[in-house]
């Protein structure tokens, strides 16, 4: 036989053989994934985590979330385009995650606009302004009052609050939270408990479609 062919042959089963372990690997991963959430439905949602959508809603998709992330900002529409197409089917739960550098601030600051009833108006104003106080991953958090004033918030408590012990806390224990569920990146999303297999929109997507299906 032909060198040339048997290079080409022994190349295109090392592709193969590279191909099957790769597959492997993911679907083992995807496994331990899917254990670790199983294993620690406990520690997804806290009392304090801010909720959106009614209550007995049977799709609950569970967002670990940094203000700061771009991608987060653009899958914030996308989200909302869920729970608009099935209209009181689908909760969402928001978990701080503020894995970039100078965003604790900020995430304290949605905190504290919670106890107002602010927290959604607020994110939307942040991630509306976000290129302009966190563009490139590189948070500025003290330009972000130049975009909440229109939110209705006040401002004195609002700042007296983020100071709050407990907002801290709420802050370190969600982080506590993601280092148990492998949550390394935002935004990552369960969907009643399951992570998505792997990231992107038609992945989000087709996980609440297929508990949308289960569940009604």
């Amino acid at each position: 036989m032909n060198q040339k062919y048997i290079f080409a042959i022994a190349a295109a089963l090392m592709v193969a053989v590279f191909a099957t372990a790769t597959l492997v690997h993911d679907s083992e991963k995807n496994t331990r994934r899917d254990q670790v959430a199983e294993q620690n439905r406990a520690v997804l949602v806290r009392d304090h985590s801010p909720t959106l959508g009614e209550v007995d809603a049977r799709v609950h998709i569970v967002e670990f979330l940094d203000p700061a992330c771009e991608t987060c900002r653009d899958f914030y529409p996308y989200v909302k385009q869920l729970m608009a197409a099935a209209p009181g089917r689908i909760r969402v739960t928001v978990r701080y995650a503020p894995f970039h550098d100078g965003s604790e601030q900020v995430v304290k600051l949605l905190a504290a606009a919670k106890l107002q009833g602010k927290f959604w108006e607020t994110l939307e104003a942040l991630f509306t302004a976000q290129p302009n106080w966190a563009s490139h991953h590189n948070p500025q958090p003290e330009l972000v009052w130049n975009f909440i004033n229109g939110v209705g918030l006040d401002i004195a408590k609002l700042k007296a609050d983020m100071a709050d012990p407990a907002i801290d806390a709420a802050v370190k224990q969600d982080l506590a939270d993601a280092r148990i569920l492998n949550v390394t990146k935002t935004p990552e999303f369960f969907v009643n408990g399951r992570p998505m297999p792997s990231f992107g929109y038609e992945q989000l997507k087709r996980l609440v479609e297929e508990e949308l299906k289960a569940s009604y």
